[in-house]
């Protein structure tokens, strides 16, 4: 596993899956009529993902712990509006669609019977098992996610780059830095303080008041990274309105720990896992009798075909 030389796919598993259940009809049920949409649709984008992209190995990245306790400590607010319900020991449980969340064990179970590598690690997330997996490549990296928090992976150097779905994964945006510059005036490594300034409702940043995207871009274009702009804060001669001084003066005690919760981790303490891809089925009798039990029919046909050519 350590250093995949060829070209690696690592898909953020849970927002492809939340993405193929709200893009595949809930009526496309299993024989005993338990909605199946977000398993056959991420085994229809698993395989055009291979058919299109080709990669040398693959690994579906979990969310183990989806909002950890050692980011919740630094930003209280973090995630927590996702919360269906906290726990005293153990990760909280994220709100999810009824239908969703009963599926989930199938997919781990038909990609482990694929012998698709699935990789979670206690105490961290999905992006933060990805992030280290990207850091260990020795080749080229595609990191497939609807989440754009992983811009900050992107690397044209290293060939690294994230594949965003547009539409289904059959349009997807590729990409690299000189799409990041155009779209956001910064590369992957100024992407996660642009989106640390500008905070991020949807994870529950809240950024720096009045520090919206353009202006985040724009200080870090004049500054050149956060660390640079904190320091123009204590220079009386550095370009800043008064109103950003003072707004960015106020923030110091988020700017001191949103680094830690923005950035993904790159040192998560990865299993030993075979990463290739696989050509045949790891159990081809449990796949069968997923494949009838779940009424997988040709989604799992068209993968397990896509895997063997």
């Amino acid at each position: 596993m350590r250093g995949v030389t060829g070209r690696l796919m690592l898909l953020d598993t849970a927002s492809l899956y939340f993405r193929a259940y709200f893009g595949v009809p809930e009526s496309v049920k299993a024989p005993d009529g338990t909605p199946v949409n977000a398993v056959r649709g991420l085994l229809e984008f698993i395989d055009r993902l291979v058919k299109d992209h080709h990669p040398d190995a693959l690994v579906a990245c979990m969310d183990a712990d989806w909002r950890p306790q050692w980011r919740v400590d630094l930003i209280p607010s973090y995630k927590a509006h996702r919360v269906a319900e906290e726990h005293e020991v153990g990760p909280d449980e994220e709100e999810v669609p009824d239908t969703l969340s009963p599926q989930v064990p199938i997919i781990e179970a038909v990609l482990d019977a694929l012998g698709i590598a699935r990789v979670g690690v206690s105490g961290y997330e999905a992006d933060d098992v990805i992030g280290t997996f990207t850091a260990l490549a020795k080749g080229p990296v595609d990191i497939v996610t609807g989440d754009r928090d992983l811009y900050q992976l992107v690397d044209d150097e290293r060939e690294v780059r994230v594949l965003y779905p547009l539409k289904g994964v059959g349009t997807l945006q590729l990409t690299d830095e000189t799409w990041l510059r155009e779209k956001y005036g910064v590369d992957g490594r100024g992407y996660a303080d642009l989106a640390l300034l500008r905070g991020d409702p949807s994870d529950g940043l809240p950024g720096v008041p009045g520090i919206g995207e353009k202006t985040a871009a724009k200080l870090l274009a004049e500054f050149g990274d956060l660390a640079g702009i904190m320091a123009a804060v204590e220079d009386p001669k550095a370009k800043l309105t008064p109103s950003q001084r003072k707004r960015l003066d106020e923030s110091r005690p988020y700017v001191a720990v949103a680094p830690k919760v923005v950035r993904v981790a790159g040192d998560v303490p990865l299993p030993q896992v075979e990463t290739a891809l696989p050509r045949a089925p790891r159990d081809p009798e449990m796949l069968d009798a997923l494949g009838t039990r779940w009424g997988l029919g040709g989604s799992l046909h068209r993968l397990v075909a896509t895997l063997g050519a």
